[in-house]
């Protein structure tokens, strides 16, 4: 499939950016399935403010498997086993 530059409006600054051909094949390499609704300069600036400093917020866990203490990045409900680092990845891998 031969792609063609596309302008598209930017959703935070309204201002028009080119959605280049090479872009657009790279989108559909990784599975993509949406094009870049920001421009690359409020796409840099949304990605800045996402990196402020905040901390992900994590959750200590015993593992139901090895019973290790271990972290996770959500806070888990209690209706499902919850696995350390390396029982997920062992697990992961059958």
């Amino acid at each position: 499939m031969a792609f063609q530059d596309q302008i598209l409006a930017c959703r935070d600054c309204s201002k028009d950016f080119t959605w280049t051909a090479s872009e657009q094949e790279f989108y559909q390499q990784k599975g993509f399935q949406n094009a870049p609704v920001r421009c690359p300069s409020c796409r840099a600036l949304k990605k800045a403010r996402m990196g402020d400093g905040r901390q992900r917020q994590s959750f200590e866990i015993d593992c139901s498997e090895c019973g290790r203490k271990d972290t996770v990045p959500f806070q888990p409900r209690g209706d499902r086993p919850v696995l350390c680092r390396d029982c997920f990845r062992k697990n992961r891998g059958n």
